[in-house]
């Protein structure tokens, strides 16, 4: 049933959004040099590799640089890249990735290699379900980039803190994947991009 919700929305979201997307690309190409999607490897279900897609919201070769994005001064961010992320916009071509299969709507948030090979048994866990575009983690740690700009070392913050606690969080949903709670997170993520503004 929740692939099939996954399809139904993923389509239609693609559609409404279309002329969004449109209008998103053209400031992308306008603003800075390079193409309009951001392509990153990620890890997806059954611990497999798949190609995460972004709208483009930092200047070409700037993930180089770091894999986390600190605080909202980050300079490797375009100016419509800063309009993008605070409203989530560069998360929408994910909706790609729904429909393709390697995602879901709902789901754990898919990490890089780098970080999942420090993940201990149990938490390989929740790479046996689809990741996902939002989740319970999503929507605790909304700021996780302003609580990555107020430490010395925002890396071993998040990698001995924020990622187990994202773990924990992940595992509510992994327990209890229905469609009250798969349409309930839907519900809150849109409550709290709604309240970004």
């Amino acid at each position: 049933m929740i692939r099939i919700l996954d399809i139904l929305l993923s389509f239609a979201v693609c559609i409404l959004l279309l002329p969004i997307f449109l209008l998103i690309s053209f400031f992308i190409i306008i603003e800075s040099k390079g193409g309009i999607f951001y392509k990153q490897k990620r890890v997806g279900r059954d611990n497999k590799d798949f190609n995460l897609i972004k709208f483009r919201s930092m200047y070409v070769g700037a993930d180089k640089q770091g894999l986390l994005t600190i605080g909202t001064n980050d300079s490797r961010i375009t100016k419509s890249g800063y309009f993008l992320r605070k409203f989530k916009l560069d998360e929408f071509l994910q909706f790609i990735n729904v429909l393709k299969g390697d995602m879901s709507i709902v789901g754990p948030r898919p990490e890089v290699r780098k970080y999942v090979d420090l993940y201990n048994n149990e938490q390989l866990k929740i790479l046996n379900i689809r990741p996902g575009i939002t989740d319970y983690a999503s929507i605790e740690y909304v700021d996780e980039n302003k609580l990555l700009s107020e430490v010395e070392n925002p890396e071993k913050l998040y990698i001995e803190k924020i990622m187990p606690d994202k773990i924990k969080l992940n595992m509510k949903f992994i327990n209890n994947q229905n469609v009250f709670h798969y349409l309930k997170i839907i519900a809150i993520t849109f409550f709290k991009i709604s309240k970004l503004s």
